[in-house]
C-alpha cells in the first residue's frame, strides 16, 4: 500500500493541502488534485515545457517535481498570473500578437514568459538582443504550431507595456 502524505503549498497566491503520495508529479497534483487544467502534459519528460509552472519564483517543468518536493513552497501556474478578469500582459499580448495557436505548449509559454517580462531579462535591450535573448530563455518551451516570431513579438510587446509602466 502507497503511504500518502498531506502537504501544504501555496498555489496562485492561496494556501492549499493536498494528500497524496510524495512521488506524485507536481503536474498531477496540479491537474488531479487542484484541479488546475491549465498546465499541460506534453511529453512527461521534462523536454517540451508544456507543464511550465514557477515554483518559488523560478521557471521549472512540473512533470519533473515530485510533490513532497512542494511543501511549504509557492507555485504559481497559468491560472495565477491573471489579477482577477485582467490578463497579465504576456497574456494580452500573446492574444493580441497571435502567439497562441493550439494551445498544448500556451500555458508554459506564458508562465515562462512571465518570468522573462517581470524579471526584466530584457529590459533595456535593443530589439535584436532582446529577440535573441527571449528565444533562448524561451527555449525549453516547443511549438508545433508556429514558427515562434509570433510569440517573440507578444513577449517583446509585453516586456514594453510592463516596462512602460514601471
Amino acid at each position: 500500500m502507497e503511504r500518502l502524505v498531506k502537504i501544504a503549498l501555496e498555489v496562485n497566491g492561496a494556501p492549499r493541502t493536498v494528500e497524496c503520495s510524495p512521488w506524485k508529479r507536481l503536474l498531477d497534483v496540479l491537474r488531479e488534485d487542484l484541479r488546475l487544467t491549465g498546465t499541460k502534459e506534453g511529453c512527461g519528460e521534462g523536454e517540451c515545457g508544456a507543464c511550465t509552472v514557477m515554483l518559488d519564483g523560478e521557471v521549472v517543468n512540473s512533470c519533473l517535481v515530485a510533490a513532497g518536493q512542494c511543501g511549504g513552497r509557492v507555485v504559481t501556474t497559468v491560472e495565477g498570473l491573471a489579477r482577477g478578469d485582467v490578463l497579465h500582459a504576456v497574456q494580452r499580448a500573446l492574444v493580441a500578437c497571435g502567439g497562441a495557436q493550439c494551445g498544448i505548449c500556451t500555458p508554459g509559454i506564458a508562465v515562462c514568459a512571465t518570468h522573462i517580462v517581470d524579471r526584466g531579462l530584457i529590459a533595456n535591450r535593443d530589439e535584436a538582443s532582446a529577440r535573441a535573448t527571449v528565444r533562448e530563455l524561451l527555449a525549453g518551451n516547443i511549438c508545433r504550431c508556429t514558427g515562434y516570431q509570433l510569440i517573440v513579438d507578444a513577449v517583446i510587446a509585453a516586456a514594453r507595456e510592463v516596462g512602460a509602466s514601471r
